[in-house]
């Protein structure tokens, strides 16, 4: 166990922070981040057509910051809502990588060759390389916004940042109706077509959940998940699923070239193709509502500037200005009074949405993973 923390154990440090739920209210007054977005903003203007933000001098400073998030639509979006205004305003240069790994992650710390300052992960990743030793660095909370970001989303070794929905994607000129949940995308005779699902590989989990669901399972009674009848399940679909995807990018493409009808998506990444045209739709029933968090990994060479970025990020203007790039919810609760009430009806956090999804339990995950990864490996080459 991670040494400045072994006296605490992986569920309590999941109960300080990592629960998926929606941003709920804060009270004090807004913390001096920036300025709301303005009317073009409300239109989904870019983050630079907004007034000049401000930040506490507390975030600036010198140097760089490398950040490794997921690359595509997202990473894009994060680019004109995070990156450029933090790199514009503090004075540190941010370097972008793609394809966060907490293999990778664990390897960089081992060999004193950590490539990058902060990466975007998943909780249970970060708590379960915690248990392995003195992987990641604590967050210095005394830079952040805390009295607006509500403590189930501070961890002691990460920061929720993005609630975002894990769905049932399609085509929307592939069928006559429009599937309705895990049942019709597991139905190849009602609703053929090659399908495309998230994977077990490349810091990602395979979507036993649905498989669950699929198998009859209701979605507020998937936890404990039955592994072995979860990957039954999987085995059912598996001859139609034409790519099990490690990059959020992926199903989106594929959906986009008519590769694939059916996927396992992020909401986000089914909006950007929306934008340009192609008949995608999003179905929210039985959608998982999750959220990534950024991480600083232990001896990062610019960790102070890394906690400075996180900071940032999860400002009210800034988590703002993603979800009006990419419908993806905040966790910042002064966001709220930021975005047009249209924008917010969209949103995964929003509650008419949320009513029809469940929120992943990462402490199942956490205690589980090692199991679901070795299940993962075997069954792929089964």
């Amino acid at each position: 166990m991670n040494r400045d923390l072994d006296a605490m154990s992986r569920r309590e440090l999941l109960r300080r922070g990592g629960r998926a739920a929606t941003a709920a209210g804060a009270a004090a007054a807004l913390f001096s981040a920036g300025v709301p977005l303005g009317a073009r903003a409300q239109e989904n203007a870019a983050p630079a057509d907004l007034p000049a933000a401000t930040i506490p001098e507390s975030l600036k400073g010198s140097g760089e910051v490398r950040v490794c998030s997921w690359g595509g639509a997202f990473q894009a979006a994060q680019r004109e809502a995070y990156f450029k205004p933090f790199q514009e305003l503090s004075g540190i240069e941010v370097i972008e990588a793609e394809g966060p790994d907490v293999a990778r992650v664990k390897a960089m710390v081992d060999t004193g060759n950590v490539e990058w300052d902060v990466a975007e992960m998943i909780s249970p990743d970060v708590l379960n390389l915690a248990d392995e030793g003195d992987y990641w660095e604590p967050l210095d909370y005394g830079l952040f916004d805390t009295a607006n970001i509500p403590e189930q989303h501070r961890g002691e070794l990460y920061v929720d940042m993005l609630p975002y929905g894990q769905v049932l994607a399609y085509r929307t000129d592939a069928f006559p109706e429009a599937p309705r949940g895990w049942v019709d995308f597991w139905d190849t005779e009602r609703f053929p077509g090659a399908r495309t699902m998230i994977g077990g590989t490349g810091g990602v989990s395979p979507f036993l959940e649905a498989a669950l669901i699929a198998d009859g399972v209701a979605r507020d009674e998937v936890y404990p998940i039955d592994i072995d009848r979860a990957f039954a399940s999987l085995t059912r679909i598996r001859d139609d699923v034409v790519e099990f995807w490690e990059a959020g990018a992926q199903p989106a493409q594929m959906l986009t070239d008519n590769e694939a009808v059916l996927a396992v998506a992020w909401n986000g990444r089914i909006a950007a193709i929306q934008d340009e045209g192609v008949p995608a739709e999003v179905q929210w029933n039985e959608g998982m509502l999750d959220t990534d968090v950024w991480a600083i990994p232990k001896g990062a060479d610019n960790a102070e500037n890394a906690q400075k970025f996180a900071a940032f990020i999860t400002l009210p203007a800034s988590q703002a200005r993603l979800s009006m790039l990419i419908p993806y919810g905040y966790v910042n609760s002064r966001a709220t009074e930021l975005i047009p009430a249209e924008r917010l009806a969209i949103l995964p956090t929003a509650p008419e949405i949320l009513a029809q999804m469940f929120v992943r339990d990462p402490l199942w995950w956490v205690e589980n993973v090692e199991a679901v990864n070795e299940r993962w490996n075997e069954w792929v080459l089964e």
